[in-house]
């Protein structure tokens, strides 16, 4: 019975949570979880709210800290042209051996085929595997 009530504690701690979005309940919810675990072995009352103190207070020493950094730091903005591999594109001007064109991301691309001997048709989509220099490197979607 012990191990239901501290995993329904665990998930209000978490839907707290989301409102809040400091990781304090969340971190109240992991220790929550982690005492459910402990319950299912009999523990009585007393060890189970120290198991509940014990591993909260270590989630949030220790993880918190992680999170803060992880979750709240602003990212380096790429514009670099290698994040579009793997984008998919739309072919403009058929893709033979000697190029093509295709629109990626907004923008016109030159283009050729992964494979030199494959001619990609107007209006087909591709996948970007590769940026070599202003020509992107495409192969045909299935």
């Amino acid at each position: 019975m012990g191990a239901i009530v501290w995993l329904i504690g665990a998930v209000v701690l978490a839907g707290l949570e989301l409102a809040v979005g400091e990781f304090t309940f969340l971190m109240l919810a992991a220790g929550a979880l982690t005492t459910s675990g402990a319950a299912l072995f009999g523990l009585p009352l007393w060890a189970e709210v120290a198991v509940f103190a014990a591993t909260s207070a270590a989630f949030w020493v220790f993880l918190r800290p992680y999170l803060h950094r992880r979750f709240l730091t602003p990212g380096a903005y790429n514009d670099s042209p290698r994040t579009l591999v793997g984008s998919r594109a739309e072919v403009i001007e058929d893709i033979t051996p000697g190029g093509g064109q295709i629109r990626l991301d907004g923008t016109i691309w030159s283009a050729r085929a992964l494979d030199p001997a494959v001619r990609i048709a107007s209006g087909e989509h591709v996948t970007v595997s590769d940026i070599d220099g202003p020509v992107a490197v495409v192969w045909k979607d299935n």
